[in-house]
């Protein structure tokens, strides 16, 4: 698994220029005391205040931005279905970014230039697809758009024009075998190697049944659209955990109810900083996850803290 820093290194007076740079962070520190400049190190982070999803509710649409509104050239939401939707703003650089990030993720499970990956994330305001299509491309490799064509020809096209990797939700992936089936074929017969899935959570279970229907290596990989999108953390050839990707993100592990830092190793909800963001940074997300950190040795040898799967 790749360590190499996509871009220059942020360092503390580069994060908190950014924070600074951010109306909303600004009055949202000031009102705890603190000026951006404070934040010089790790242990300062702690001291800052939480961001919640109703706070990014408050700021929509931009009003979160730390960068001139004409440097914004993507915008992806959430859906608004239990209020209104959760705006995430990138520049050019963090298109770049983004990419490269979920460039590891598919370096790590055999994406060459020229093969052929299945991209059946969906694209538009979603990030999923689009994240991963950006970053195939970017490794040189055979793109099939198929977000949400219909199955059948999904599996043909998969067939015809032999994917070696599944990107999509788990439970898409198991709803493709099934049409693989019904079009009277073993799905285990295209060749595929390896299946990326995220988007909603699922055990370890569902792995060894995805594993059987495709006869694949099949890893789970999270992010949020809050945050960035897919790229956060990825599980290695180990399959023990999720790397996170520490260059660019700040985790941590609170107790839901009285919002204190745990331990590794201890459940709970899931804390994220983005230090390299640039058009929306993002100070302490409460995600609403429940998982756990730790930070033992892998055996893949990479240097970054793991995440448990996602248990709720």
């Amino acid at each position: 698994m790749s360590t190499r820093a996509s871009t220059t290194p942020c360092g503390p007076n580069c994060f908190s220029g950014r924070v600074a740079a951010s109306p909303f962070y600004r009055d949202k520190l000031a009102r705890a005391g603190i000026v951006a400049s404070d934040i010089q190190s790790r242990a300062d982070l702690m001291r800052l205040p939480f961001t919640t999803k109703d706070d990014l509710r408050a700021a929509y649409p931009l009003n979160m931005l730390a960068v001139p509104r004409d440097e914004v050239v993507r915008i992806h939401a959430s859906s608004g279905t239990t209020g209104k939707p959760t705006v995430t703003a990138y520049t050019a650089a963090d298109i770049a970014l983004w990419s490269e990030l979920c460039a590891r993720i598919l370096t790590a499970v055999g994406v060459t230039p020229g093969v052929v990956v299945h991209d059946a994330y969906g694209y538009g305001l979603f990030t999923g697809g689009l994240a991963f299509h950006y970053a195939a491309e970017r490794l040189g490799a055979l793109v099939i758009p198929a977000s949400n064509v219909a199955q059948p020809l999904q599996v043909r096209l998969m067939r015809d024009l032999g994917a070696r990797v599944l990107l999509c939700t788990p439970s898409m992936a198991v709803s493709l075998a099934e049409a693989a089936h019904a079009d009277g074929f073993d799905p285990r017969t295209l060749g595929l190697t390896a299946g990326v899935f995220g988007g909603e959570p699922w055990s370890d279970a569902l792995r060894a049944h995805i594993e059987r229907l495709w006869g694949i290596d099949a890893y789970d990989t999270y992010g949020l659209s809050e945050v960035i999108g897919p790229g956060v953390a990825h599980e290695c050839r180990e399959k023990d955990g999720l790397h996170l990707y520490e260059d660019h993100f700040i985790a941590e592990i609170i107790d839901p109810e009285s919002g204190v830092v745990l331990p590794d190793g201890a459940f709970g909800e899931l804390v994220i900083t983005a230090l390299t963001k640039r058009a929306q940074p993002l100070i302490r997300y409460r995600t609403g996850d429940r998982t756990a950190l730790t930070r033992a040795p892998c055996r893949c040898g990479s240097p970054f803290a793991r995440m448990r799967k996602v248990v709720g």
